[in-house]
């Protein structure tokens, strides 16, 4: 009977402790979107229509909510990005008790590397693969249409575009912890490299909307990664038996 109420004790303070962790994050991003809604969404939205702006097409809305409810989704997925090291924080803090001192210090890294690398890769999109993208699309359809660009279809490619590429520069850490449990090495990632290389431009061509120019895009810093992953592979050491992360 002892034993049943100290598990029915310790399950309700994990579930305390959960319950505060989600309501803590939920609360970030929620003071997040407050302050991008109506402090910078307009300059949000300038920023993410001006490579459209910049080639003098007008961005139409075809609904009477349709730019209200765009303004909505940008500033709640800002918010989300924004608050990001707030949920992870809270991620880390609920998991932190049940890990050993080496466990927690690599996991406060590759957390903090897996923000990075996603911030890198949206950065990395936005600046130097979208506007390339644009362009091709825009030539396209010289001489056969004329743009008539909706706020919501138009945002939603771009965040079809930019996100894909944030989850894809994940590829080292998750090199990395696979790695860690055994699940591959340093010699026989280095041996597939033709079979990923192929994997890796399959993975680009359905992440991305459907053109050449995106998939490349995607392809060739996935493929950059992979060898980083290569790298950080060589060096990672396989647990053991009852030891996860050293």
């Amino acid at each position: 009977m002892t034993d049943d109420k100290e598990s029915h004790s310790t399950l309700l303070t994990h579930l305390l402790e959960l319950r505060r962790a989600i309501l803590i994050s939920a609360a970030s991003v929620g003071v997040a979107f407050c302050a991008i809604f109506f402090g910078f969404i307009d300059y949000l939205m300038s920023l993410i229509t001006r490579p459209i702006q910049a080639k003098g097409i007008t961005i139409i809305y075809t609904t009477m909510s349709e730019v209200f409810i765009t303004k909505f989704k940008v500033s709640l997925i800002a918010a989300v990005i924004i608050a990001s090291p707030v949920i992870i924080w809270q991620i880390w803090s609920f998991i932190k008790p049940g890990l050993y001192p080496n466990e927690q210090r690599n996991f406060r890294v590759l957390f903090f590397v897996a923000l990075i690398l996603f911030l890198i890769g949206v950065i990395f999109c936005y600046s130097a693969v979208y506007w390339l993208a644009v362009d091709f699309f825009i030539v396209q359809a010289v001489g056969i249409a004329s743009p008539m660009l909706s706020i919501d279809k138009y945002v939603g490619f771009l965040f079809s575009f930019v996100l894909p590429f944030g989850c894809a520069f994940q590829l080292p850490v998750a090199i990395y912890l696979m790695a860690k449990v055994n699940l591959t090495s340093y010699k026989s990632l280095a041996k597939k490299r033709k079979y990923i290389l192929l994997a890796i431009f399959t993975i680009a061509a359905i992440l991305t909307p459907p053109d050449v120019i995106s998939q490349i895009a995607l392809g060739i810093p996935l493929y950059a990664l992979y060898e980083i992953g290569i790298q950080v592979a060589r060096f990672a050491k396989p647990r053991q038996q009852g030891d996860l992360y050293e």
